[in-house]
């Protein structure tokens, strides 16, 4: 998904320093295949100026590299992208958005270190490719949530049968999402703090 469609924050962002209510910060990644709108998600909604690591694609990744939906798609994360925004006075949210190609994959491990939870960014025209995400983070013992992107030409399905398709387990929260707007990206971090708690006082993980 195209970065430039999405919003952007009214006036300059804010500085890189923490506000000074901070009282907590967590690390959060945002993670799913290739394209799905990770970039476009962290930029949405973050509240200083998003650090990206985007490349413009080259025929070098033409036979490697998942192209899906790619048309008028001129760049790809090779490394992070990296946010922050503020969800309540006191607590801070630091936002990597990984790598989406298959060859980059091996960055994950490092991205994963340390995070608190997960958005699992969804595209249903390829669920195919979530699989892989979501093991890693299974594997890794990080919380997740999905968040279906709502592509304009994606077909739409009731959150029981994608949630039969994915695997997950009744309790994961799924939602949509756009993710170029400021408001829906944000009530999926919100979503996503609100799992957190519900593990941390139930005393489990995923």
């Amino acid at each position: 998904m195209d970065f430039k469609g999405s919003e952007t924050i009214p006036g300059p962002r804010t500085e890189d320093q923490l506000p000074q209510t901070a009282e907590a910060a967590a690390k959060i990644v945002i993670v799913g295949g290739f394209g799905v709108g990770k970039t476009t998600m962290v930029g949405s909604v973050s509240e200083i100026k998003p650090l990206t690591t985007e490349e413009t694609m080259t025929q070098a990744g033409v036979g490697v590299d998942d192209n899906f939906g790619s048309a008028s798609k001129t760049a790809t994360t090779v490394a992070m992208d990296f946010g922050r925004i503020k969800i309540t006075e006191q607590l801070v949210l630091y936002l990597f958005g990984t790598p989406g190609q298959e060859r980059f994959w091996f960055l994950w491990n490092g991205l994963f270190e340390g995070a608190l939870g997960a958005v699992v960014l969804v595209d249903t025209r390829r669920l195919e490719v979530s699989f892989d995400v979501m093991g890693r983070l299974e594997e890794r013992g990080v919380p997740f949530v999905v968040a279906v992107n709502t592509f304009p030409d994606a077909p739409r399905y009731p959150f029981a049968d994608l949630r039969t398709a994915l695997d997950l387990s009744d309790d994961v929260p799924i939602m949509d999402c756009d993710v170029r707007r400021r408001a829906s990206s944000r009530d999926v971090l919100i979503t996503l703090m609100r799992f957190l708690h519900s593990l941390a006082m139930t005393g489990s993980r995923t």
